[in-house]
């Protein structure tokens, strides 16, 4: 029987990328979170960075939801959680607004939930109300509830601004063009928050700072649907898994991590960074991050690459994702052609490259069954070695990453999003 549960809500999108939908995102859940209100983020589509500092934003944990790669059912399970123990629900949209496929316009019309259109009002004044109008029209059964201004200059242009908008659409807020506001990036998105000291400074910032220009209205209440949930199998019962985890190997998926203990796994997590030694363990994941940025400190991991290659070579399971594989290639270069010596389990070496390599949703068919993800880089490697798959974009784009086995060893660029199939995640890791 579908129960539903009522929670205000908004998708938080934008006419394009860049526009500021984070900063905005980030200022709303730390506004209303010092109001006493419980709020819950969630990110649309794949992306390790801006979760990251929307969690610390709203005192919550943030978890993926769009209607691919972590299917409308997990979303509807996922909302209708949030729904019955939040008073806001924020949802930051991915790219542009009806951008993609499926977009944020397609989730926020299957859900219900009304949109906060973000838009950089730098260079505008009377412009930025028919862009506004241009979103609200553009496609029927989208409800665009109101909007936001981005990189402001002063009140007056805030002023000018508001008033351009039609009166349907309600001004909800705005930031200024101001450089200490803003959240530093680096060449995959933002800076992880792990890595920023001042983030907690920064966050009380934007939402000062929105308090200037806020609209204290709530969005209108959205009721969200109950949907039924897979037990879990405890395939994985028994089995310890040592998970790499530093500013090195960051990409981490809070939903990920909780199948893995939903099916029985015990995780043992560790730092190649601070020395740490391979746990006691059944299976090991390396998952991305920034192995680029500390090549030699790994490089000096030789105790550990030692203990990676007994590991395999004992035939145990071992998942290299993207930073995991170019940290179990045989060397690893910066821009400058400058390599050091990585673990050495996968033959092959890379390099950084100015340009993007690969962006896009991937869906690869494995051994163990088909797993959804999505491929971010900028690394060009050469593998020597035959992929045993190669994955496909959804959308027909460009970019397909291979898939590389040496026994239970599995090593690719792809970020695998567990909740897509939990058997076939869960055999990736069994002993």
């Amino acid at each position: 029987m579908t129960t539903f549960r009522a929670c205000p809500a908004l998708l938080v999108s934008a006419p394009a990328s860049g526009q500021g939908k984070t900063s905005v995102t980030a200022a709303l859940a730390r506004w209303h979170t010092r109001q006493g209100l419980r709020v819950r983020v969630f990110k649309t589509g794949p992306d390790f960075l801006d979760p990251q500092v929307l969690e610390r934003a709203s005192g919550a944990p943030v978890y993926q939801i769009d209607l691919w790669m972590t299917s409308e059912a997990e979303a509807r399970a996922q909302l209708y959680a949030a729904a019955g123990e939040a008073d806001l629900i924020l949802v930051e949209g991915a790219m542009g607004l009806f951008d993609g496929a499926p977009s944020s316009a397609d989730l926020a019309q299957r859900f219900g939930m009304p949109v906060l259109a973000v838009i950089d009002g730098s260079a505008m004044a009377q412009t930025f109300g028919a862009l506004a109008s241009g979103l609200a029209h553009y496609r029927d059964g989208v409800v665009l509830f109101g909007v936001a201004a981005n990189r402001i200059g002063s009140a007056y242009h805030a002023q000018l601004l508001r008033e351009s908008l039609p009166p349907e659409l309600q001004w909800l807020g705005a930031l200024p063009r101001d450089a200490a506001l803003a959240l530093p990036e680096r060449h995959l998105g933002l800076v992880a928050a792990g890595e920023v000291a001042d983030l907690d400074r920064r966050l009380d910032a934007l939402a000062d700072a929105w308090a200037l220009h806020a609209a204290t209205v709530l969005p209108p209440a959205v009721s969200f649907p109950s949907a039924a949930a897979a037990p879990a199998a405890n395939r994985l019962r028994g089995c310890r898994i040592a998970i790499a985890r530093d500013a090195a190997f960051c990409f981490l998926y809070p939903a990920n991590l909780d199948l893995l203990g939903e099916e029985g796994a015990e995780l043992a997590f560790f730092s190649p960074l601070a020395g740490d030694a391979l746990p006691h363990c059944d299976a090991v994941w390396l998952p991305g991050g920034y192995p680029e940025l500390h090549r030699e400190p790994l490089a000096r991991c030789t105790g550990l690459h030692a203990a990676l290659h007994a590991h395999v070579d004992a035939g145990k399971p071992l998942l290299a994702e993207c930073g995991g594989l170019l940290f179990a290639l045989d060397t690893l270069a910066d821009r400058d052609g400058n390599a050091a010596k990585m673990a050495g389990l996968v033959p092959g070496r890379a390099a950084m490259q100015p340009r993007l390599a690969a962006l896009g949703l991937q869906s690869v068919d494995l051994p163990e069954g088909t797993l959804r993800g999505h491929t971010f880089h900028y690394a060009h490697a050469e593998i020597d070695a035959e992929p045993i798959a190669t994955a496909v974009n959804p959308n027909r784009g460009p970019s397909g990453e291979h898939v590389y086995r040496r026994g239970r060893l599995t090593a690719s660029f792809v970020h695998f999003y567990f909740p897509s199939n939990p058997d076939a995640a869960a055999r990736l890791f069994l002993p």
